[in-house]
């Protein structure tokens, strides 16, 4: 029997701190006897939502207990000059299913209705015609599981989708085979509902099965049974959790939802403020555990060696996240709207216990795994990232030195280890090579060098304005 995380959520609580040290045994020793024989890698891709960058144990954190993610650091790389394309949650993930911008996919805004915010409930009736009902990303877009297909891959998701909600778009459309979760940008956990709307789907059509049910152990319920279903043939099991983010509910402040026994782990909170970080952490703390039954099955069954496991927020944290050191939140171009933790165990490519400070995006994922996986790049379609593997392993210095983001009127560029920032009221440039907390402007001191980085802004524009374009929201 190993020695690591038991799958027993009742015992994991008992015995946390036994187990948060044992788990940081060298992945060789856990690893189950007879192992599968070597074949085309499996791929386990797993998504936050809302997760601060000093939110785990690994990362310097300390406060929020992360047993298993940070054993998958020990096993693999951690980056920590790792960015994704947007910072809130459709476009991010856009973005890494595609390969490409958001301004490239035509998915750079989110399919959302806003009346909720001021505590408006949809009637059915007047929901189906809502933006958030209608909108979705291009069909005329190449997702990675379409890709994998072409190499012989099977491919399942289980929990946030976020791309649109109408058949066509929908994931058994878009290569998937395999899909249960909830389609749109949020829900509460036990409910399953987006403000009062049911959300959850199981392959193309509406479900409420498991309501009640917290979706944390409900989405890894179905991806475990999803990884012992394919155990003999490559699989790609992207499990894009909604931990930690709000719940979908109307009531204010929003909350984050955990179970009892998790809030448990905490201190009592004090007041209004502390409650609601502790829900944050309860719910941190709940989907690491759900990881570590993902990772402890995948040692059963043989297939640990053979499976690529990526962990990364879609985002900056928001609400009670801690984003330290880093500037900003969700929403904004700052460091800490989309600079994210990251973490890839590739045995056989990335060494164990390596940190990683090159400078990589979620970009990079669609063309490293499909040329990992044998499979053939769309042809015809410009792709923003890179085949990152060497850069992962540490034997090569990445090629990417630049990366543009706008979210409406706020816009933000890195340039080497130049960072400009430009939002109503706040921005400037930064050195974040010591500064990472962009806390010192440089504009003036360096007008050339600002300059520089409004030019290489304005050529990217102009190149993803060139680019052919796609719906929703562009006008062609």
């Amino acid at each position: 029997m190993r020695t690591g995380f038991l799958c027993n959520r009742r015992r994991f609580l008992r015995t946390l701190g036994v187990c948060a040290a044992a788990a940081v045994l060298p992945q060789g020793a856990r690893r189950a006897a007879g192992a599968t024989e070597k074949r085309t890698p499996n791929i386990l891709l797993i998504v936050s939502d809302d997760q601060g960058y000093n939110d785990l144990g690994c990362y310097g954190g300390g406060t929020i207990l992360t047993p298993n993610l940070d054993r998958l650091a020990k096993d693999g790389v951690r980056l920590t000059s790792f960015y994704v394309a947007w910072p809130a949650c459709t476009p991010s993930r856009g973005s890494l299913l595609t390969g490409r911008y958001p301004q490239r996919n035509g998915t750079y805004d989110m399919y959302r209705n806003e009346k909720p915010d001021y505590g408006y409930q949809y009637p059915p009736e007047e929901y189906a015609v809502t933006p958030e009902r209608i909108l979705g990303m291009d069909t005329r877009e190449v997702l990675l599981p379409s890709v994998l297909k072409e190499a012989g891959y099977t491919s399942g998701i289980y929990g946030k989708w976020d791309l649109g909600q109408l058949q066509r778009f929908l994931p058994l459309q878009r290569g998937f085979d395999d899909f249960y979760g909830f389609v749109n940008t949020g829900i509460d956990y036990y409910t399953h509902e987006r403000y009062g709307v049911p959300s959850m789907y199981r392959n193309n059509e509406p479900t409420t099965e498991g309501k009640g049910e917290y979706c944390t152990w409900l989405f890894t319920r179905e991806a475990k049974r999803f990884i012992r279903e394919n155990k003999d043939r490559p699989f790609f099991c992207y499990v894009p959790y909604n931990a930690p983010h709000i719940a979908s509910v109307l009531e204010e402040p929003k909350p984050v939802q955990a179970p009892d026994e998790y809030k448990a782990l905490y201190s009592k909170p004090q007041n209004e403020r502390e409650a609601r970080r502790v829900e944050y952490m309860a719910a941190v703390t709940a989907m690491d555990h759900a990881i570590g039954e993902l990772l402890d099955l995948l040692d059963e069954t043989g297939q640990a060696d053979n499976t690529i496991v990526i962990f990364f927020s879609d985002n900056g944290g928001g609400g009670p996240a801690d984003n330290s050191p880093l500037r900003g939140r969700k929403s904004q171009t700052w460091e800490g709207g989309v600079r994210v933790p990251c973490i890839v165990r590739w045995p056989g490519v990335v060494p164990a216990g390596l940190v990683c400070d090159e400078f990589l995006t979620s970009m990079e994922f669609f063309p490293s795994l499909a040329q990992a996986a044998g499979a053939p790049l769309p042809e015809g379609v410009a792709l923003d990232g890179f085949d990152a593997r060497e850069i992962l392993a540490g034997t090569e210095p990445s090629p990417r030195n630049e990366m543009f983001w706008v979210r409406r009127n706020f816009r933000g560029a890195r340039v080497d280890n130049w960072k400009w920032v430009d939002m109503p009221g706040q921005g400037g440039l930064f050195d974040i090579s010591n500064d990472i907390g962009e806390e010192h402007d440089l504009s003036e001191e360096k007008p050339e060098v600002l300059q520089h980085l409004l030019s290489r802004f304005k050529a990217w524009e102009a190149a993803m304005e060139a680019a052919e374009p796609r719906g929703p929201f562009r006008d062609f």
